[in-house]
């Protein structure tokens, strides 16, 4: 079969031992990543299978009508990026492994990097000494605050044990049956949502990205935020309301960010506004 595998930037699927499967097999990988329809349905118009990286493209109607051999579409979790009613009609199979019990510790340890970067000021202290310089400052410690975590999944339970272990009071806001899974596991559940954003010192995003959670953060939530608080998304980045994030770090609120994911992906922009923030920690989707 014609397989095509896009957007594997780092050409590493190969590397895999699960790779050799494909043995046998006319498999096409692209390292590039192209958003042009016009030519997405030139390079893939001999594929019969399709196998996606996540969401980084988008496989919507306009394309998938001139896909004419296309069988199958493979992709890990969630898929809000295909067209599953298009599919359907025309008889392309969507096939994802939804991976329950099973927590991506890799993001988890990626969440809790930034979170002691982002605190301690890494970034900056790094680029102090680079120039020549000495400490611009101490940055602050995690033990006796408060972490919330919104979103009490597989990653966002491994972040709480995380923060249990660097002596935080953890506080969980997300869906009531996971708030059920959280007191469970001996986590204190918010007060309310506005609670929650007003009393935590580090929050921590970890939901899955569909119709119901785009833009769950608001801007009214980011400005509950303390001063001395820190924003934290290896999540999606349509979590968060547009445009919502750089605002509130403008107006004060909350003081810090941590982010792995942008709402426009590869960001290959040197002049996006996360990037010129000294109290932004900006890592480019590696969790």
């Amino acid at each position: 079969m014609k397989i095509s595998i896009l957007d594997d930037y780092h050409d590493t699927l190969r590397t895999l031992q699960c790779f050799s499967k494909l043995a046998g097999h006319d498999v096409t990988i692209w390292n590039d990543h192209v958003k042009d329809i016009d030519a997405l349905a030139e390079r893939l118009s001999d594929a019969e299978v399709l196998v996606l990286i996540r969401e980084r493209t988008k496989i919507r109607t306009p394309l998938l009508e001139r896909l004419h051999n296309l069988k199958l579409i493979s992709q890990r979790s969630v898929y809000p990026n295909i067209d599953v009613d298009t599919c359907t009609r025309l008889g392309v199979i969507v096939s994802s492994s939804q991976h329950p019990e099973s927590p991506s510790y890799a993001t988890a340890e990626l969440t809790w990097g930034l979170v002691l970067a982002a605190m301690r000021q890494l970034p900056l202290q790094m680029a102090a000494l680079q120039a020549g310089k000495w400490q611009v400052g101490v940055g602050s410690t995690l033990r006796g605050k408060t972490l919330g975590i919104y979103g009490y999944g597989r990653i966002g339970s491994a972040v709480a044990g995380y923060g249990r272990a660097f002596g935080m009071n953890v506080s969980i806001w997300a869906r009531e049956a996971s708030l059920a899974r959280a007191r469970a596991d001996g986590y204190s559940a918010a007060r309310s949502k506005d609670a929650f954003f007003e009393q935590c010192d580090v929050i921590s995003l970890h939901m899955r990205l569909v119709d119901a959670t785009r833009g769950i953060v608001t801007a009214a939530d980011l400005a509950r935020m303390k001063p001395t608080a820190l924003l934290v998304n290896t999540s999606r980045a349509p979590l968060i309301e547009p445009c919502a994030l750089v605002n509130a770090l403008r107006a004060g609120r909350p003081g810090l960010a941590a982010v792995d994911v942008y709402e426009e992906e590869p960001l290959l922009n040197p002049a996006h506004p996360l990037l010129s923030m000294d109290n932004v920690v900006c890592t480019p989707h590696i969790g």
